[in-house]
C-alpha cells in the first residue's frame, strides 16, 4: 500500500519535472531554485494547508506566500498538481498572454501578493496572519517560504522581530538553505544551526531539518502547526538543483533554463517518470463564524465640525477623519511607525484599539503587513513621516504589481516643518507616488479636506497617497464641502485675473496672502486648490490658463521634479500654456518655518514678486 511518505514524495518528483519542463520549453527561468524546495513544497500543498481548490478567496483558506519568487514555476506546478489548473498551462510560462508569469502576480487568481523583489515576503505573511488572529480571528494559518540568500534583507528581520512581538503563532516561515545565491555562495552556506539561532533570538521557535527528508520535513510542519505563541521558523537544508546530477548544488546554474535536447532529456530521465494520480486536498473549516466571507456594515462618516476662525494642520484633519472613518466602516484598519502622536493616528486607536496596529520604527514591515492586511479584505491607513516612507519605496512599488488597496499617509512635508531640519522634510513623495502606476495622490490644504479625502481615499480602490502637514492652517471649507478624487478648488476668481497661482497644502495659504497683497496694488490674480494631485483635474487647469493670459504659476513645498507643478505643466502640456514653478531647491536647512518658507521662495513675498515679473514681460 502506498504511504503519505510515498505519495509525497511522488508529487514532489512530479513538481520537479514540471518545472524543469516549463523553463526549458519557456528558454529562461530558475528551475534550480524550484528543484531544492520540491519536497517542502510537496509536503505543504498536499498535507499540510488546508484550502478550497474551487475558491482561491475563501476566507479561512491557509494561506501560501512564494516570498523566493523567483521559483514560480514551482509555485504553478504545485496548483496544477492540486488540479487548479490544467498540467499543459505551465508550458505558457512567461509568454506575454499567459497568467503564469515570470515570477509571481495576481493576473493568476491564486497568487494573492506579487513577489520576486526579494525580502518582502514576510512582512506580507505577517499583515495576513495578523488579520486572522486578530480581526478575523480565523484559524488559518500563513506559510511563507523563503531562500537563504534573502534572508539578508534587512526587511526579514523588521517582521522577524513584530512577529514574535504579536506572538503570530498561525505564521510558519521555512528558509530554503540550498547555500547558492545568484552570483556566489551565501553567507552562512549550509550552517543551519547559525540561521536557527538568529530566528530565536528574534523570538521564534525553530526547527532545523533536512529539506529532503519526509521523515523530518512533515514532523516539523506538526509542531509548527501545535505552537501556541510564537512564529515557527523551519530551516531546512536542501540541495540547489536537487535531483539532476549536473545541476545538483553545482555554481552558475542561476536563473539558467535546462536547453531542449541532450541536457533536457538526460535531467528528465533522472528524476524518473510523471504519475498525474489526483490527490485529495483537505478543505478548510470556520470556527465559530470565523471568516465572515459578508462585508460588514458601512454607514458615511461624521461630517467635519471645526469653528471657522479655528487653526488646525492637516495632520489633525487625518486624524480625526480616520477615527470617524474607522467608526463608520470596520474593515478599516491603521498602521504606524511609532509617529502616532505626529500622524495623529493615535486618535483612530484611541476609538478603535482592536484596529490599531503599531510596527514601531520599521518601515518596510509597516507597508509589507499593510499590504498583507489589505489582501485579506481590509482596508489599511499606513502612516509615518512622509520623508521615511521613501525607505519603504521598493515595497510601496510592490504594492502596486500586488494590486493592493492600500492608503498611505505621509505627515511633515515639506520645508514647513520646521527646526528639526532636512532629514525630517518629506520633499520627494509626491513625484515618489505620482510614478506608482494607478496611485492616486491627494493633498489637502485645510483640516475639511483633510477629513473629507481620507473617506474619498477608503472609497477609492487601489493605492492612494494622502500627504500631510505640520503647521497649523485656517480653515478654507464648510463642513459639507466635497472633494472628488480628480478635482480642484477655484477658489479666488474675476474676470480680471491676469494670471492663475496654483498650489496646495501651506503653500496655498501663502497664495491666499499673496492674492490679497497683490489685489492691494491692484492686481488680480486666479487661486486654484489642486488637492488631487493625481489624477489631476486638466480640463479646468486648461480653463483657468485659457482666461488668464495662458499662464499658470505653481507653487509646491516640495522639490521641484516630479512635484505637484510637473502635474500641472503634464497636464497643460499640449495647449501653448506658460507654466512657471516656484518649488524647494537646494537641501534645506533648519529654521522657523516662515524663514525656511521664505529661503526657499515659497512665500507669499515670493509669489508676489514672481507675479510681478511674469505680467511684466
Amino acid at each position: 500500500m502506498e504511504t503519505l511518505k510515498d505519495t509525497l514524495k511522488q508529487k514532489a518528483t512530479n513538481l520537479r519535472i514540471h518545472s524543469i519542463t516549463a523553463t526549458s520549453e519557456a528558454g529562461s527561468g530558475h528551475p534550480t531554485t524550484c528543484l531544492s524546495a520540491a519536497d517542502i513544497v510537496s509536503a505543504l500543498f498536499f498535507h499540510a494547508m488546508r484550502y478550497d481548490t474551487n475558491d482561491a478567496q475563501n476566507p479561512n483558506n491557509d494561506r501560501f506566500i512564494l516570498s523566493k519568487g523567483h521559483a514560480a514555476p514551482l509555485l504553478y506546478a504545485a496548483y496544477a498538481e492540486a488540479g487548479i489548473i490544467p498540467t499543459e498551462e505551465l508550458c505558457t510560462l512567461r509568454q506575454i498572454d499567459s497568467i503564469l508569469e515570470g515570477h509571481p502576480t495576481p493576473r493568476f487568481a491564486w497568487t494573492e501578493v506579487a513577489t520576486g523583489s526579494l525580502g518582502q515576503g514576510l512582512s506580507l505573511g505577517l499583515g495576513m496572519a495578523l488579520n486572522g488572529k486578530f480581526l478575523d480571528k480565523s484559524d488559518y494559518r500563513v506559510y511563507v517560504l523563503l531562500g537563504d540568500g534573502e534572508t539578508a534583507e534587512g526587511g526579514v528581520w523588521e517582521a522577524a522581530a513584530l512577529a514574535s512581538h504579536y506572538q503570530l503563532n498561525n505564521l510558519i516561515g521555512i528558509v530554503d538553505v540550498n547555500a547558492l545565491g545568484q552570483s556566489q555562495r551565501t553567507m552562512y552556506a549550509f550552517d543551519i544551526d547559525t540561521y536557527c539561532q538568529r530566528f530565536e533570538a528574534f523570538g521564534w521557535q525553530t526547527i532545523g531539518i533536512d529539506g529532503h527528508n519526509f521523515d523530518e520535513i512533515l514532523p516539523a510542519l506538526e509542531q509548527a502547526k501545535a505552537s501556541t505563541d510564537k512564529p515557527t521558523m523551519i530551516v531546512a537544508k536542501t540541495f540547489k538543483g536537487k535531483g539532476v546530477s549536473f545541476l545538483e548544488n553545482a555554481d552558475n546554474w542561476h536563473g539558467k533554463a535546462v536547453e531542449k535536447g541532450e541536457d533536457l532529456d538526460k535531467a528528465l530521465a533522472e528524476l524518473g517518470p510523471l504519475h498525474l494520480e489526483p490527490i485529495q486536498i483537505e478543505p478548510p473549516t470556520a470556527v465559530d463564524g470565523s471568516g465572515e466571507v459578508t462585508s460588514p456594515l458601512q454607514t458615511e462618516p461624521e461630517p467635519p465640525d471645526y469653528p471657522p476662525d479655528e487653526d488646525v494642520a492637516t495632520r489633525g484633519g487625518y486624524g480625526t477623519g480616520l477615527a470617524k472613518l474607522g467608526t463608520a466602516n470596520p474593515n478599516v484598519v491603521a498602521l504606524d511607525g511609532d509617529t502616532k502622536n505626529s500622524t495623529y493616528a493615535e486618535q483612530f486607536m484611541n476609538l478603535h484599539p482592536d484596529r490599531y496596529f503599531e510596527m514601531f520604527i520599521a518601515e518596510q514591515n509597516l507597508v509589507g503587513a499593510g499590504i498583507g492586511l489589505a489582501k485579506r479584505g481590509k482596508i489599511p491607513f499606513v502612516s509615518t513621516f512622509a520623508a521615511f516612507l521613501s525607505r519603504a519605496y521598493d515595497q510601496i512599488r510592490m504594492s502596486a504589481i500586488s494590486q493592493a488597496n492600500i492608503k498611505y499617509a505621509g505627515s511633515h512635508c515639506g520645508v514647513s516643518i520646521g527646526e528639526d531640519g532636512p532629514s525630517q522634510m518629506g520633499l520627494e513623495d509626491i513625484a515618489m507616488f505620482r510614478a506608482i502606476p494607478g496611485a492616486v495622490v491627494l493633498y489637502p490644504s485645510d483640516a475639511v479636506s483633510a477629513e473629507r479625502l481620507v473617506a474619498e481615499a477608503a472609497a477609492y480602490d487601489g493605492i492612494v497617497y494622502l500627504r500631510t502637514s505640520r503647521p497649523k492652517t485656517p480653515i478654507l471649507y464648510d463642513a459639507d464641502e466635497e472633494f472628488p478624487i480628480g478635482g480642484c478648488k477655484v477658489i479666488r476668481q474675476s474676470s480680471e485675473d491676469a494670471v492663475t497661482v496654483v498650489a496646495g497644502g501651506v503653500t496655498l495659504h501663502e497664495v491666499l496672502k499673496a492674492h490679497q497683497m497683490l489685489a492691494a496694488e491692484g492686481v488680480a490674480v486666479r487661486v486654484v486648490d489642486l488637492y488631487s494631485v493625481k489624477p489631476v483635474d486638466a480640463e479646468t487647469l486648461k480653463a483657468a490658463a485659457a482666461d488668464t493670459n495662458k499662464t499658470l504659476i505653481t507653487v509646491e513645498d516640495h522639490y521641484p521634479e516630479g512635484g505637484l507643478g510637473d502635474a500641472v505643466l503634464d497636464a497643460v502640456a499640449t495647449e501653448d500654456v506658460c507654466v512657471h514653478k516656484l518649488a524647494v531647491t537646494g537641501i534645506p536647512r533648519s529654521g522657523k518655518p516662515e524663514e525656511l518658507v521664505e529661503h526657499h521662495g515659497i512665500s507669499a513675498n515670493a509669489i508676489v514678486q514672481k507675479v510681478k515679473d511674469v505680467i511684466a514681460v
